[in-house]
C-alpha cells in the first residue's frame, strides 16, 4: 500500500469535524495550575540587569518579597484549614487510668507535629517582617542612592503586607488554635519531667503562647521593625496615596488587586498616623475625606471564603494598640456593619445584592456574547483571507483585543459582585429565620445555616445561579477561542507598544523633552529597551505625502505587525520608567502618581504616558490568558466554611447548607424554563473548590470532602432531574390527551397547560466534567427514565388490582398517557421501548406465555367480584354492582399512594383526567371492553375468553345436581292453567304445584349459577361488538391494498384475479429500478417483492373473521349436550307431554315466576339482586336445548298473562268493574317485561345461532379468528369443536 503524502494527510483532517451536539452548559472546568504566569517573570527578573538602568537592588528585594509571598500563602493556608486536634483525641475509661501516662505521650506526639507548624509560621512572620522593613527602610531614606522602588516593587510591598494582615486574622479568629495549644502545653508538662534538659524548649514554648495569644502579634511586631532603625513615613505615604489612587481611578485590573488594596489600606493609615516623627504628615497628601469615602463605599471586604473583613472595625481595633492613632476621631467614628442604621443598611444592601443589578448585568452578559461572537467571526475571516489589507487585519485583532479587555473586565466585576455578596451576607445574618418557627426551634439553627441557608431569598438564589452561569459562560467561551485568539493579542501589544515608542516617544522627545537631558535620556531608554526596529520601515512617500497635515507635522514609522510580546521584565522597566519621567524619583511628589501639580509636562503628554502605563498592566493579565480567566472564573470559595465549622463545633454540615447545592436545588424545584439550562454551572463550583483544596490549600481532606458532596449531590441531582424531566413529559402528555370539548367548556382552561421546559440540552449531556471525571449524564438520565417507566406501570397494576373491573377504563387511559410521554421523550432520548416494559411488567415476555398479568387479575376479579356481585342492564347494555351485599366479602389490597407524577403530572391535570374516570366508575360496558381489548392486545385475549367459557362449563356443571333436585321435588302431574280462576286462581294453583318452599337455598343457588352464566354470554357480546368494530376497521385500512370490496353477503370479492394492489405496486417499482443501469444492489428490491406476497397472502388470511359470541353459544351447546338427556327428556308418546315434563324449561319457569313474585313484593327486590343475566342464562340454555316452543306455551307467567288478557277482555265486554285483577297489576308487568325480554333474547340467539345449521367461530392463541366451520352438537365439541362425523 503507497504511503499518503504529509500534505494530503494534513488536508484531510481539516476536513474532520470534533464537534458533536452536546450544548455548552457547563463551565470551562479547565484545571490550571496558576502558580506562575506572565504576571510573574519566570526567570526572576534576572534580564533586567541588561538593559542598564540600575535596578539591581530593586530587582533583589523584589524577587525576595515575590518569594515571602508565596511561603505566607502557604502558611496563610495552614492557618485557614487547621482543625482542632483536641476533638479527636480518645477519652480514657476509669480501668484504663494507669495508661493516662501512654495517652500524654501519645497525644503530646500528634499536637506536636501541628504546633511545629505553628513555631515555623511564627518565625517566619518574623522573618518576613523584618525584611519588609529593612525593604522599605532601604528605599525611604533621604538621599537617593539607589533606583525604586518600582511599581512592581509597590505591588509586591503591598501583597506581602496583605499575608500578614491575613495571617494576623486568621490567628485572631481560630479559637481551636488556642485550644490546641493549651493541651499541648499540658502534656508537654507532663512528659518533660523525664526529659534532661528542656529550658530551650520551655522558652521556645513561652514564646509561641505569646505569640498566639497576643491579638495582631504580626503587625505590632512589624510596627516594631519598620521603625526600629530609619522613619519609613515616605515609602508608607507612598503606598497609601498609590493604593488610595489604584482605588479611585479603578486601576486595578482584577478584582483580588482591588481587595487586596481595601485590606492594606486600613492598616498603613494606622501605622503611618503612628508615627513618631510626623503623624499629621499623611493627611496633607491624601485628604481624610478621600478614606473615609473609600471606607464608607466597601463597609465589607472579602478575606476568606466565609470570614469578611470590615476596614472600620480594623480600624478601631488597631486603636487600642496605636495610641497617636486613637485620636483620629473621624475614622473611629465610622459605624461597622453590624452597627450601620437601618436606612444605610438598606442601601448598602441594594449595593451589595445581585438581583439588584441582575437586569444590567443581564445586558451587560448579552451585548458582549454578540460582540464577541461577532469579532470572532471576522478574526476566523481574516485567518481565512489570503493577502488582507493591513489596516483592516489591525482593526479585526484592535477589536478582538478590545473585546478580551472587556471580557475580563466583565469577568473581574461579575466575580467580585458575588465575593461582595457573600461577605454582606456572612456580615448580616438572618434573624428570623421563617414566620412560623417558634424562638425556641430558630435558636436551635447553627450560625452557618443562618448565614447561608436561611439568608438568601427565592429571587437571591436565583440571580446568583444566572450571574454563576454568566461568568461560567463567558469564561467557557474565552477559554475556548484561546488559540484562536492568541496571535491577534500578540500582535495588537506589540503594535500598542511599538507605537508608542516609536511615534509617541519620537513625538515627545523633539517637542516636549528637547531640552531636558534628564529627561530624555530615560524616554531613550524606554525607546532602547522596547523598540522592535526589525519590523521597522519608513513608510513610501505617497503615505507620508498623505499622512501630513501641516508642515511641522512629524513623519512617522510603520512597522509590519509581529506576534512578539513584550517580557514581564520589559513591561516592569517601562513602568518604572514613566514613573521616574512622572514624579523625578522624588517620593514626596505631591499630587499623587499622575497628578500634575508642580509637574513640567504637558497635560496631552501626561494623558498619554497614564493611558500607555495603565496599558502596561493589562498587558500582562492578557498575556496570562488562561490564568487569567482561572482566576476570574473561580467561584469555589462558596463552598468552603471552615471558620463556621469551628465555631458550630460539627465535622461537616449537610447539604441543605452548601450554597453551591442549594443553587442546583432551587432550579430544580422553582422549575423555571429559563435557569433549567444553568443547572449544571453551580456544579463547577465544587471544581473550582476541588481545584483550591488541592493545587492552593493543598490538603487532602478537604478535597475528600468535596468528592463525597459530590457524590452524594449528584446522585440526588439525576434523581431530582430525572424526576422532574418525567412529571414534565407526563404532564405535558396528559395535557395534549385532555379532550379538547372539555377545554373548550372552560373559563380557566389555560391552567391545564403546559410551559414548555428546555430540557433537550441537558438530555444531549454525555460528557459532564466533574472533579476531573466524565460524567455520561445521558446514559445516567436514560437509565433512571427506564427504572421511573416500569415503576409507574407497576404502580398502574397495583392500582387497577386495588379496584374492581370498572377501573379498566382509567386504566387504559393512565396507560395511554404514560405510553404517549414515553413517544414524546424518546425523541429527544434513547430508552427502552414502552412495548417491552409494559410486557416486562405483565410478565408476559416468553414467546409461550399467553397469560398475562393484567389477564389474570381480570379473570380473577371476574371471578371473585364481578360475575357474583354485578347485575346486567340489558336496556343500557351495562354491568351495575348490585345493591345485595355479597356472601363473602371481596378481599383487595389497599390502593397505593403515590406522587402525582404517577398519574397524570400535576394535581390540575390529575382531577380533570380523575372527572372523567368517574363516569365509567359505578359500570361495566362497551367503553370497558374497549379498553380491555386494547389492554389485553391479540395474544392474551384468547386465554381470557377460554378461561370464560371454561366457567361456563364449570357452571353447568355445578347446576346439574341443583336442577336435579328441584325437578324431584315436582309434581308428578302439573296441568294448564285453568281460564275460569281468573289471574288469582292460577296464582293460589302455581304456589301449590310449585312446592319448592324448603328449597329456598337451593332456588337461590340455581338462580345465581343461571345468573353468571347469562353474565358471561351478554359479555362475549359486548366483546363481539367491540371486535367486529376494531375487524371493520382494520379491513378498510387492508382491503384497499389486497384488492378487496365487501360483498352483498358479506363476504369478500376480489377487484381483479390478478395479484393485489400492493404486490403489482412493488413488483412494478422492483422491474422500473432493477432495469436502471446505476442499480448497485437489485437483491433487495427483489427480496421487498417477496415479502410484498407474504404480506398480501398473510392479511388475506386474517381477514375472515369470525363472531366470539357465536363461538361462545357453540361452545355453551357442547357443554349441554352432556346433559341433554336430564335436561331435555324426549317424550315417550311422540307428542309434547303436557303435563309430566320435568325437562329445563319447566325448572326455568317455575324459577322465573318465583323471583318475578318476590321482586314485587319485596324490597330490596330480587330483580336488583340478580339483574337482566338471569334471563340470558335461562333463555340461552332453553334455546340450546331446543325447548323454546314449549317454554313459550307452557311458561307459567305466559299462562298468567294469557289468562289476563282473556279476563281483561270479558271485564270490558260486560262493563264490570276490574275489581278480579286488583292487586296484581305489579305482578303483571314485571311478567310483561320479563316476556319481551325473553323474546329478545330468543331473536337474538336465533339470528346469532340458528339450531339447524349452528356456526361458531374458533379463535387462535394469536387472536386471529378461524373461517366459519359447521359442527354437530356433541359433547367432543366441548374441547374440540371437531367437524361432523369425527
Amino acid at each position: 500500500m503507497a504511503a499518503v503524502p504529509v500534505e494530503e494527510a494534513i488536508a484531510a483532517l481539516s476536513t474532520f469535524s470534533l464537534e458533536d451536539e452536546q450544548p455548552e452548559v457547563q463551565g470551562p472546568a479547565v484545571l490550571v495550575s496558576t502558580e506562575r504566569g506572565s504576571t510573574i517573570s519566570p526567570i526572576e527578573y534576572s534580564d533586567v540587569s541588561a538593559y542598564r538602568l540600575s535596578l539591581t537592588e530593586d530587582t533583589k528585594a523584589l524577587n525576595q518579597l515575590n518569594t515571602l509571598i508565596q511561603d505566607g500563602k502557604e502558611m496563610a493556608s495552614v492557618l485557614y484549614t487547621y482543625r482542632s486536634c483536641v476533638k479527636a483525641l480518645p477519652q480514657l475509661p476509669e480501668s484504663m487510668k494507669h495508661s493516662q501516662a501512654d495517652l500524654y505521650l501519645e497525644t503530646y506526639q500528634v499536637l506536636d507535629l501541628e504546633m511545629s507548624r505553628l513555631r515555623e509560621i511564627q518565625r517566619w512572620q518574623a522573618s518576613a517582617a523584618t525584611k519588609l522593613a529593612a525593604d522599605m527602610q532601604r528605599f525611604s531614606r533621604p538621599e537617593r542612592r539607589i533606583n525604586g522602588p518600582t511599581i512592581t516593587h509597590l505591588w509586591s510591598m503591598l501583597k506581602l503586607l496583605d499575608v500578614l494582615v491575613q495571617l494576623d486574622h486568621l490567628k485572631n479568629a481560630k479559637a481551636s488554635i488556642p485550644n490546641d495549644f493549651s493541651w499541648y502545653k499540658r502534656t508537654f508538662t507532663q512528659v518533660s519531667i523525664q526529659w534532661p534538659d528542656t529550658d530551650s524548649m520551655r522558652e521556645e514554648l513561652d514564646d509561641l503562647q505569646i505569640f498566639l495569644s497576643t491579638r495582631w502579634a504580626i503587625l505590632l511586631n512589624l510596627h516594631v521593625e519598620m521603625f526600629r532603625v530609619n522613619n519609613v513615613e515616605d515609602i508608607l505615604q507612598v503606598l497609601i496615596v498609590f493604593a488610595v489612587e489604584s482605588l479611585e481611578l479603578d486601576f486595578a485590573l482584577l478584582f483580588p488587586e482591588r481587595h487586596m488594596l481595601l485590606r492594606v489600606l486600613p492598616v498603613l493609615v494606622v501605622m503611618a498616623t503612628s508615627s513618631e516623627k510626623d503623624s499629621e504628615s499623611l493627611y496633607k497628601r491624601v485628604k481624610i475625606n478621600r478614606l473615609i469615602n473609600i471606607f464608607k463605599n466597601d463597609p465589607v471586604i472579602p478575606a476568606f471564603p466565609d470570614l469578611h473583613l470590615s476596614p472600620t472595625a480594623i480600624l478601631k481595633e488597631l486603636s487600642n494598640y496605636f495610641q497617636k492613632f486613637s485620636s483620629q476621631t473621624r475614622l473611629l467614628t465610622l459605624p461597622s456593619p453590624h452597627e450601620l442604621p437601618p436606612r444605610e443598611a438598606q442601601d448598602y444592601q441594594r449595593h451589595y445584592l445581585i438581583v439588584n443589578h441582575i437586569g444590567a448585568i443581564r445586558a451587560e452578559h448579552d451585548d458582549f456574547s454578540i460582540r464577541f461572537a461577532s469579532a470572532m467571526n471576522q478574526l476566523l475571516l481574516l485567518k481565512s483571507t489570503d493577502g488582507a489589507d493591513v489596516e483592516w487585519c489591525k482593526e479585526v485583532k484592535g477589536n478582538m483585543y478590545d473585546m478580551v479587555v472587556e471580557g475580563f473586565q466583565l469577568l473581574s466585576g461579575w466575580t467580585a459582585r458575588v465575593w461582595e455578596q457573600c461577605a454582606w451576607k456572612f456580615s448580616r445574618p438572618c434573624k428570623d429565620v421563617g414566620p412560623s418557627e417558634s424562638q425556641e426551634l430558630s435558636s436551635s439553627y447553627s450560625d452557618y445555616e443562618k448565614v447561608v441557608r436561611y439568608n438568601y431569598s427565592a429571587e437571591e438564589r436565583k440571580a446568583l445561579v444566572e450571574l454563576v452561569s454568566y461568568i461560567k459562560s463567558v469564561g467557557s467561551m474565552m477559554q475556548r477561542s484561546d488559540t484562536l485568539i492568541a496571535d491577534a493579542l500578540w500582535e495588537t501589544i506589540h503594535a500598542e507598544v511599538q507605537d508608542f515608542v516609536q511615534n509617541t516617544l519620537a513625538t515627545m522627545l523633539r517637542t516636549t523633552f528637547r531640552k531636558k537631558k534628564d529627561l530624555s535620556r530615560i524616554l531613550s531608554d524606554m525607546r532602547t529597551l522596547s523598540a522592535d526596529w526589525m519590523a521597522n520601515t519608513n513608510k513610501p512617500d505617497s503615505e507620508f505625502q498623505s499622512l501630513q497635515h501641516g508642515g511641522d507635522e512629524s513623519r512617522g514609522n510603520f512597522f509590519y505587525p509581529r506576534p512578539v510580546a513584550p517580557t514581564t521584565a520589559q513591561v516592569h522597566c517601562l513602568q518604572f520608567l514613566i514613573y521616574e519621567v512622572v514624579s523625578g524619583g522624588n517620593l514626596r511628589k505631591p499630587g499623587g502618581l499622575f497628578g500634575n501639580s508642580g509637574s513640567e509636562i504637558p497635560v496631552n503628554d501626561l494623558k498619554q504616558l497614564e493611558t500607555f502605563f495603565y496599558k502596561l498592566s493589562f498587558f500582562l493579565h492578557i498575556l496570562d490568558y488562561s490564568a487569567t480567566i482561572a482566576t476570574l472564573t473561580d467561584l469555589g470559595f462558596l463552598w468552603f466554611r471552615e471558620f463556621y465549622l469551628e465555631s458550630s463545633r460539627v465535622i461537616q454540615f449537610p447539604i441543605e447548607c452548601s450554597l453551591p447545592w442549594m443553587l442546583v436545588d432551587h432550579v430544580l424545584e422553582s422549575q423555571s424554563a429559563g435557569l433549567l439550562e444553568s443547572v449544571l454551572m453551580p456544579f463547577d463550583i465544587y471544581n473550582d473548590s476541588a481545584q483550591h483544596a488541592l493545587v492552593v490549600l493543598k490538603q487532602r481532606f478537604l478535597y475528600d470532602e468535596i468528592e463525597a458532596e459530590v457524590d452524594h449531590c449528584f446522585d440526588i441531582f439525576v434523581t431530582k432531574l430525572c424526576e422532574a424531566i418525567f412529571t414534565y413529559y407526563k404532564s405535558w402528555s396528559a395535557s395534549e390527551l385532555l379532550d379538547p370539548s372539555f377545554l373548550f367548556a372552560l373559563d380557566n382552561g389555560e391552567k391545564y397547560s403546559i410551559q414548555p421546559m428546555r430540557f433537550t440540552s441537558l438530555l444531549k449531556m454525555t460528557r459532564v466534567k466533574l472533579l476531573g471525571r466524565t460524567i455520561d449524564l445521558r446514559s445516567l438520565i436514560a437509565e433512571r427514565m427506564n427504572k421511573v417507566f416500569r415503576e409507574n406501570l407497576e404502580f398502574l397494576f397495583d392500582r387497577f388490582e386495588s379496584q374492581d373491573l370498572c377501573a379498566i377504563v382509567e386504566l387504559e387511559k393512565l396507560i395511554d398517557i404514560l405510553k404517549h410521554s414515553h413517544e414524546l421523550l424518546s425523541k429527544d432520548l434513547s430508552i427502552d421501548s414502552f412495548s417491552l416494559m409494559l410486557n416486562e411488567m405483565q410478565e408476559n415476555i416468553s414467546l409461550v406465555s399467553f397469560s398475562s398479568r393484567l389477564a389474570s387479575q381480570i379473570w380473577s376479579e371476574m371471578q371473585s367480584d364481578f360475575l357474583p356481585n354485578f347485575i346486567l342492564c340489558n336496556t343500557t347494555q351495562r354491568f351495575v354492582r348490585s345493591s345485595k351485599v355479597p356472601l363473602v366479602p371481596v378481599q383487595k389490597p389497599s390502593v397505593p399512594h403515590a406522587k402525582p407524577n404517577f398519574y397524570c403530572g400535576t394535581q390540575d391535570l390529575n382531577s380533570a383526567h380523575q372527572s372523567f374516570a368517574r363516569l365509567h366508575s359505578g359500570f361495566f360496558g362497551i367503553p370497558h371492553m374497549i379498553s380491555l381489548v386494547k389492554l389485553l392486545g391479540s395474544r392474551s385475549l384468547p386465554w381470557l375468553i377460554r378461561a370464560l367459557l371454561d366457567h361456563i362449563s364449570n357452571k353447568i356443571a355445578t347446576l346439574e345436581p341443583m336442577i336435579t333436585g328441584l325437578q324431584e321435588t315436582l309434581p308428578k302431574s302439573i296441568g294448564l292453567l285453568p281460564f275460569d280462576g281468573g289471574v288469582t286462581g292460577c296464582m293460589r294453583l302455581v304456589k301449590e304445584q310449585l312446592s319448592w318452599g324448603t328449597k329456598s337455598e337451593l332456588k337461590a343457588e340455581v338462580l345465581r349459577g343461571i345468573k353468571e352464566i347469562g353474565s358471561v354470554l351478554y359479555w362475549m357480546g359486548l366483546l363481539d361488538i367491540v371486535l367486529r368494530e376494531l375487524d371493520t376497521t382494520h379491513f378498510m385500512q387492508t382491503a384497499p391494498w389486497l384488492g378487496l370490496l365487501p360483498g352483498a353477503d358479506g363476504q369478500m370479492l376480489s377487484q381483479n384475479a390478478g395479484e393485489s394492489p400492493v404486490v403489482n405496486l412493488f413488483k412494478s417499482a422492483t422491474a422500473a429500478t432493477v432495469s436502471n443501469p446505476r442499480c448497485r444492489n437489485p437483491a433487495s428490491f427483489y427480496t421487498m417483492s417477496k415479502q410484498a406476497e407474504a404480506a398480501d397472502l398473510l392479511y388475506k388470511a386474517n381477514l375472515n373473521t369470525g363472531s366470539v359470541l357465536e363461538y361462545a353459544l357453540a361452545f355453551t351447546s357442547a357443554a349441554l349436550d352432556k346433559y341433554c338427556s336430564k335436561w331435555s327428556a324426549a317424550p315417550k308418546t311422540g307428542f309434547i307431554d303436557i303435563t309430566t315434563s320435568k325437562d329445563f324449561y319447566r325448572i326455568y319457569s317455575g324459577l322465573q315466576i318465583g323471583y318475578l313474585e318476590q321482586s314485587v313484593q319485596l324490597q330490596p327486590n330480587n330483580h336488583d339482586m340478580l339483574g337482566d343475566s338471569v334471563a340470558w342464562g335461562g333463555c340461552t340454555i332453553i334455546y340450546l336445548l331446543g325447548q323454546q316452543l314449549h317454554f313459550e306455551l307452557f311458561d307459567f307467567s305466559y299462562q298468567i298473562l294469557n289468562v289476563a288478557e282473556v279476563e281483561a277482555a270479558s271485564i270490558m265486554q260486560t262493563h264490570k268493574s276490574p275489581h278480579s285483577g286488583q292487586g296484581w297489576d305489579s305482578m303483571l308487568e314485571a311478567m310483561k317485561k320479563a316476556r319481551r325480554l325473553n323474546n329478545h333474547v330468543f331473536s337474538m340467539l336465533k339470528a346469532r345461532c340458528p339450531l339447524e345449521d349452528k356456526m361458531a367461530c374458533a379463535i387462535k392463541q394469536s387472536g386471529a379468528p378461524l373461517p366459519r366451520i359447521k359442527f354437530e352438537n356433541t359433547v367432543s365439541a366441548f374441547e374440540t369443536l371437531p367437524q361432523k362425523g369425527t
